[in-house]
């Protein structure tokens, strides 16, 4: 039986959630608490202090030291749904997966099953770490506020507002419409202008003959660069380019 979405933390724009069907224990959502609200600097900068603050709760809570992020762009799963987690609503929603080393069942394991036969995490082992997860989220969200928002109070020049991303083709590909975005600067990090950057380019890919929406995962980068992997769907694709993703030689249990 699937549980209510329950709400661990809300900041001003967006809402760190457990799903409803979640897939392990290091399974949370970043959601996007009023849909109408424009993804501007403002926005960008909350969603990165959601996402920063899910990453340290989960590391304090359960361990987790890496986290991948799944997320759909113009796109709702259909059918089976095998490599995506099942849409719980139309607003802009992203699957955060904490890793840690000994977890019992891993994400890559349920994606891999079509919806339907995916088992969820017991609610009672769930409720034993939500307590944990809350206080996590606003201890580390507060210690992080301050700093977010001096950089969403600062004017940012035009030019600095929006870094370039470089699109390119994986080498190991998975359907006709699997494309890599990285920050063209090489430097890590994440900034709310990247942020703005990902989702002009990612409008831009849904543009393309053949593709209407995008399947999008993000491994967790450790000490390399960032990358977005990029994956144009179709409600007619005659193959599910998410699927051949988590067969890829590149993507390892280790990645999801």
């Amino acid at each position: 039986m699937n549980l209510s979405r329950r709400l661990l933390f809300a900041s001003a724009f967006w809402e760190v959630a457990r799903p409803r069907t979640a897939l392990n224990a290091g399974h949370l959502l970043i959601r996007l608490t009023n849909p109408a609200v424009a993804f501007d600097l403002r926005s960008a900068a909350d969603w990165l202090l959601c996402h920063n603050a899910a990453r340290q709760a989960l590391a304090d809570v359960l361990g987790a030291q890496r986290c991948t992020v799944v997320f759909a762009h113009q796109w709702h799963p259909i059918g089976a749904a095998i490599g995506e987690p099942e849409a719980e609503s139309s607003t802009p929603t992203f699957h955060v997966f904490g890793r840690w080393d000994g977890e019992p069942v891993t994400p890559g394991e349920q994606l891999r099953l079509p919806a339907q036969r995916r088992v969820p995490a017991p609610g009672d082992r769930l409720l034993e770490y939500d307590g944990g997860l809350r206080a996590a989220l606003r201890r580390s969200a507060l210690e992080r506020q301050g700093e977010a928002g001096r950089q969403s109070a600062e004017p940012v020049p035009v030019g600095d507002a929006v870094p370039e991303l470089v699109a390119a083709a994986p080498r190991f590909k998975a359907g006709a419409h699997h494309t890599v975005l990285a920050p063209a600067s090489g430097e890590p990090g994440l900034t709310p202008g990247h942020l703005l950057a990902l989702a002009g380019s990612l409008q831009g890919l849904t543009e393309r003959r053949g593709v209407t929406g995008l399947s999008c995962v993000v491994p967790e980068p450790g000490s390399g660069l960032l990358e977005v992997h990029a994956l144009g769907r179709s409600a007619g694709e005659s193959v599910n380019p998410m699927q051949e993703f988590l067969d890829l030689p590149e993507v390892s249990q280790a990645l999801l």
